[in-house]
Formats: C-alpha cells, structure tokens, sequence
C-alpha cells in the first residue's frame, strides 16, 4: 500500500519500552495543551478563560465543602477508573464501565432491599458489596467470554451493553422495584439505614472513598508483585510470545474483565449506598466513561488513577459551581474531560510511536512491494 506524499521516505515503528521520562514529559504537555485548547474555545466563545478556570479551582478547592464534593466524586471515578486501568493493562478495551456500574447498583439495590433487608449493617453492607461486584463481574463477563472464545470486539460488546444495563435499570425503578409512595418520581423505596455507608461528619463524603483507595492499593501490588500481574502486561504487550510461553490466553481474557466490572460495579454500590441511598433514574452523569480518561490520564497506574481521578472530579465540581455562580453552562466540565482525552491519545502515540527514515535499501524493497 503506497504512503501518502507526507510519510514518503519514512516509516512508523513501535517503541518497545518508551522512556518513563518521556511518557510523563509528554502526559504533562498533553494536560496543558489541553487546558490551553479549551482555553482558546472559551475565548471564542466570549468568556475569559482565566476566570472560568479560577472559578472552576474556587469551586472545587476554595472552600471546604468544595473538596467534600470532589471527594465524593472522587470515590465513583476511581473504582470505575481502575476497572478500566486493569482492563487496558492487557490491552482489552472494555468501554463498557458504565454499564457495570450500573449493573453494581442493581445487584446491590436487590441485596439491599429484597434480599436481605432485615439484617444488620456489619452484615449486609459486605453482602451488598459481594453482590455489587458480582453484579459488575458478570456484565463484564459477557464482552469477555465474547472475545475470548469467539473473538468479537469488546469495544462494540462492552459498549452496547452499557445501553442494555442502564435501559433495565429503568425498567426496574419503573416497574417491579417503584416505590408506591414515590408521588410520581421513579425511583425503589429507599434503602434500611443498615445499608448505608458511613459518612465522615455532616459531608457527603463516604465509606466508598476508602474502599476505593483500598482497592487501589490491592490493584498496584496485583499487578506489580505477583505472577498473575506479570501474565497480564506480557499477553497485553505480546499475545504470541504469552501464546508460545503456554499463558492461558482465553482464561486471563475472562477473568480480567470480570475483575474489571467487579470494580466499575462497586463503583454503582458507593453511589447508591454512600449517596443516594436508593436506585434511581440518571445514576451515573458518565462516571464509567469519564473513567477512561482517569485510566489512561494515570497511565493504567492504580496510585495515578486515585490522584487523576480526584483531579476530573475537581473540574467536575468546578464545572457545577460555573452553573451556579457564573450562570454558564455545565457542560463546560465534559468538553474540558474530552479536549483532555483528545490530547492524551495524541501525546500517547507520540511516546509508543516513531518516524524513521527509510535507507535506500528499504525504500526500495518498498517500492517493490507497492501494489501496481
């Protein structure tokens, strides 16, 4: 196939091992021009993108109550966030962390309150965490299974599936689980007390955000420590070099991506046992999409994942006190997330590709190669 005239005399190659140093030189440029395209599309807007930023940092940081609200979203992106860290680790793009999010919340909703509504809290939040995560690891499962034995895409899977998940929760709240004392608004009755996370003080900050860090902890020292961890970067890295070594490929194919719904599902179980403390419509504004960019923002790192993930759910918040404070729209958070997500991919094959020029010798054995 003939280059276009612009790469004529050049190839691309993969960088094996890009330099550490490299990569966070890179992520870092790729965060401030980010910020500064976003800034150049407020200003053609009419706004002054220094005071929406420093309105946005006041919002999320100024204050007290502020940083209680980045906490607290905090918790959500990054379970969902390591989810897909562990996923993209082996190279399966499972785009689907929504939908395990919700499916976490579903099954945590029916332990909650069908279940085992009577019991006591030290029994039934476990519970409602086991089944949150087998909720979440079974709606991984799906894509898994699907890539694995029959070789489908599980970006497409995992994708439609979000679809399917958040459409059945619907169908939940409005029809068998309704509360018949909601006065019109859907929603399940709303959960015992028992099943309801520990707050820190009067904030809305929850249990869930040490649940999160504890899970971060356990991700960083699976895949950095142990032969399982190792497996899983050598079949994302080169499948026919773990193929040849005798690595169960289909197996670790499955069980990574249950491993990576059972986190975006007890993502679903924070929110609705840390906040809203039943199911209702419009559970997630996006976490488990907003959860790829934590994950590759962190450079699939679990200890980054909780620093990126408390960095989006400032410029979240910031982005809600923009609404409230400035009358600008809220929206304004969401395009920053993908003007970010923009230039991490960009800066990303900048540090795992490279232009090499073609000697004479390969530019010819190319030109014989091209078709006539």
């Amino acid at each position: 196939m003939a280059e276009p005239g612009l790469l004529r005399g050049y190839r691309i190659e993969r960088v094996p091992s890009p330099p550490r140093g490299s990569v966070a030189i890179i992520t870092v440029l790729s965060l401030l021009a980010a910020l500064i395209f976003g800034g150049l599309v407020l200003a053609l807007s009419g706004e002054n993108p220094l005071t929406i930023y420093q309105a946005m940092l006041s919002g999320a940081l100024g204050n007290w109550n502020g940083v209680a609200e980045t906490l607290v979203k905090t918790t959500p992106l990054l379970l969902a966030g390591l989810g897909v860290a562990v996923a993209f680790r082996m190279q399966l793009w499972n785009i689907g962390a929504e939908g395990q999010l919700y499916f976490g919340a579903i099954f945590a909703s029916w332990m909650a309150l069908y279940l085992a509504p009577g019991a006591p809290g030290w029994l039934l939040v476990p519970l409602m965490i086991v089944a949150a995560m087998v909720g979440g690891g079974l709606w991984g499962l799906v894509p898994g299974i699907l890539r694995a034995y029959f070789g489908a895409s599980e970006i497409i899977t995992s994708l439609m599936l979000n679809y399917v998940a958040i459409l059945f929760s619907d169908y939940l709240i409005h029809g068998p689980w309704r509360d018949p004392q909601a006065f019109g608004f859907p929603g399940t009755p709303a959960f015992p007390d028992a099943a309801w996370l520990p707050r820190w003080g009067t904030t809305r900050v929850h249990l869930g955000l040490l649940f999160g860090l504890v899970a971060a902890l356990l991700l960083w020292f699976l895949l950095r420590r142990t032969r399982w961890g190792y497996e899983i970067g050598v079949m994302g890295e080169n499948p026919r070099a773990a193929l040849y070594a005798g690595m169960p490929m289909a197996r670790t194919i499955i069980l990574v991506m249950a491993l990576s719904g059972a986190l975006a599902g007890l993502a679903g179980m924070s929110e609705v046992a840390g906040i809203g403390h039943q199911l209702q419509r419009n559970l997630s504004p996006g976490y488990g999409y907003a959860a790829i960019i934590v994950a590759w923002l962190a450079r699939l790192h679990p200890i980054g994942a909780a620093l990126v993930a408390f960095l989006l759910a400032a410029l979240t918040v910031g982005g809600d006190q923009l609404q409230m404070s400035l009358g600008l729209p809220a929206a304004i958070a969401p395009m920053l997330q993908g003007t970010i997500l923009f230039f991490l991919l960009g800066g990303d094959i900048l540090t795992r590709y490279r232009l090499i020029k073609r000697t004479p010798a390969l530019a010819a054995v190319a030109r014989e190669n091209e078709p006539a």
